[in-house]
């Protein structure tokens, strides 16, 4: 009963409005069916949303008047804010993120041969803190709602006001190689992969979406279960007590549980030729000498993978240094004796051509491990 004189107790708290873009069809389905609309409307919705790149009700016109209204009052399409722009002389951008409580992650665009490559964050931080990483150093605030990652793919299409048939939208492949431990949060990502796949809103390919984990094995097997997208895997060292100083998390989850949870992850996909990424962020004197090499190559023996190795970025506070490229060398040529594919992640984004949308801070930055895919 309320109190006389007590507006709290007299007045019902009104529902915060339900933000649709970052709903996959299922949870869509079952918000307009509460609504008392048939189940088609997230087909229309999503189709508007993802595809079109609309966020006003009231242009979305294949849906009624009285329905259009319905959705001002409960629901909403809120992406996050592009605050800043860094363009650099390769054509990399880098975007600073600025969420509604005020924090803020960045995403980077790199194009490469005819591809356009999105790397996206999925939390503020990150938990783990990897010995040689700079996000893990910044601590960790909070993951981001799925609204808010697969935001950061609807943010770069209208950055690039491409929106519409999918041949000549910009982005080709997303990877979660941002900000923080996908698999730590794991059902808004599970949710923003589904929107990135699925044919009514970005209809990505599988093999064109990856996710990046520093080794939680029991989350690698349940991504198996739920969506099937690329896995990478960021190792950084091929025994468990190196692992164990420069990834805390092998503490808990040693290298051979680890590499048992990728060929799990391999075996329930439906493409056998599918393989996962090994990342390995060389640094000097500590993971680079040619023992390691053939440690690593030998770990992945019985592993169908390919290797990027990722040459160390200094960062204020590091004690570690970028590997030489006389040992990237030899350390490349041991593996590729060995049989294995294997990449250099060249550095990207340097030169800075101009800076667009000043923000309030300086741009995050990037992970040492991550940040570039």
């Amino acid at each position: 009963m309320a109190v006389p004189g007590n507006p709290t107790s007299a007045t019902p708290r009104c529902k915060a409005p339900v933000n649709l873009l970052g709903l996959p069809q299922e949870k869509l389905e079952r918000f307009f069916a509460d609504l008392g609309e048939p189940r088609y409307r997230a087909r229309q919705v999503m189709q508007w949303i993802h595809q079109r790149g609309v966020t006003d009700f009231q242009r979305m016109t294949d849906l009624s008047k009285p329905l259009r209204a319905r959705l001002a009052q409960v629901a909403e399409v809120r992406p996050p804010r592009r605050e800043a722009e860094q363009i650099s002389a390769d054509g990399t951008r880098k975007w600073l993120v600025r969420l509604d409580d005020g924090e803020a992650v960045e995403m980077v665009w790199i194009p490469d041969d005819g591809r356009g490559t999105l790397c996206v964050s999925s939390q503020v931080g990150c938990a783990l803190d990897c010995s040689f990483c700079a996000t893990g150093k910044q601590g960790f605030n909070r993951n981001l709602s799925a609204a808010e990652i697969v935001g950061q793919l609807w943010l770069a299409l209208d950055a690039f006001g491409k929106f519409g048939p999918r041949p000549d939208r910009p982005v080709t492949n997303v990877v979660l190689m941002g900000m923080g431990e996908p698999l730590l949060n794991f059902e808004n990502v599970v949710d923003a992969l589904s929107l990135m796949l699925h044919d009514w809103a970005y209809g990505l390919s599988k093999r064109r979406v990856t996710l990046s984990t520093a080794g939680l094995v029991p989350q690698i097997d349940a991504l198996g279960d739920r969506v099937d997208v690329s896995l990478a895997i960021s190792l950084h060292a091929p025994n468990d007590p190196l692992r164990d100083r420069l990834v805390p998390l092998n503490r808990k989850y040693p290298l051979s549980e680890l590499i048992a949870a990728a060929r799990r992850y391999l075996a329930k996909m439906p493409d056998q030729h599918r393989r996962i990424t090994v990342e390995y962020t060389l640094i000097e004197d500590v993971n680079d000498h040619p023992g390691h090499a053939r440690q690593l190559a030998a770990l992945l023996r019985e592993l169908p993978c390919k290797i990027n190795l990722i040459p160390f970025n200094p960062f204020p506070g590091s004690h570690y240094r970028r590997v030489s490229d006389e040992a990237l060398e030899r350390f490349r040529t041991l593996l590729l004796r060995e049989g294995y594919t294997v990449t250099v992640r060249t550095p990207r984004g340097g030169r800075h051509r101009r800076r667009l949308r000043p923000t309030r801070g300086a741009l995050p930055r990037s992970d040492a491990t991550k940040g570039t895919p």
